[in-house]
């Protein structure tokens, strides 16, 4: 790395450089980073540490293919339409950040508090999701196939018209969810609370 990126790094760790959209940045590590409001949109980030990084209402709508969030703060943050397959989300704050669109195959969410998050129409295939909160979370359209999402709690989720192929369901509170039209086939409903849910 030559001295001249190392300077442009060191000044984005500390937030003075927040215009970043379409820049080619794979695999540099901006861990603890302080960048609210930071812009990278259409930015290639393929393989970026922001663990523990301030990332508050910050613009993502990046390739974040295998991107390390744990322990950020994410709140406010756009990822509508990102490209976070293989993402991890281990301990971080996610309120009010939204994934609608969002490609998150196989990405790892699971304990997380997520409650109101949107997910409308993410591809979400694969995704570790056990123990996470998603109260009143918008999953509308969202693709679930082989997510796992046991001991989820799903209270008062819209799932309308989602597709939960093979979704692992096992133990998860459903209490009032809404299912309308969604592809249930193969679920496992093991020991869900489906209360108030109309399963027809």
């Amino acid at each position: 790395m030559n001295e001249s990126l190392s300077l442009d790094i060191s000044a984005i760790r500390v937030g003075k450089i927040k215009l970043l959209a379409n820049t080619h940045l794979p695999g540099i590590d901006l861990a603890g980073s302080i960048l609210p409001e930071a812009d990278f949109y259409q930015a290639n980030l393929v393989g970026v540490s922001f663990a523990g990084a301030n990332l508050q209402r910050a613009q993502l709508r990046a390739n974040l293919r295998g991107a390390d969030f744990s322990g950020a703060d994410l709140r406010g943050a756009d990822f509508r339409n990102a490209d976070l397959r293989g993402a991890t989300f281990i301990d971080a704050l996610i309120r009010g950040a939204t994934f609608a669109g969002a490609f998150l195959n196989g990405a790892i969410f699971n304990n997380l508090d997520l409650s109101g998050i949107d997910f409308r129409g993410a591809d979400l295939r694969g995704v570790n999701l056990t123990r996470a909160i998603l109260f009143q979370a918008e999953l509308s359209s969202a693709n679930l196939s082989g997510a796992d999402l046991s001991q989820a709690d799903l209270e008062e989720v819209n799932l309308s018209g989602a597709i939960l192929r093979g979704t692992n369901l096992e133990r998860a509170n459903l209490l009032c969810a809404l299912l309308d039209q969604a592809d249930l086939t193969g679920t496992l409903l093991t020991d869900a609370c489906v209360q108030g849910t109309p399963l027809d």
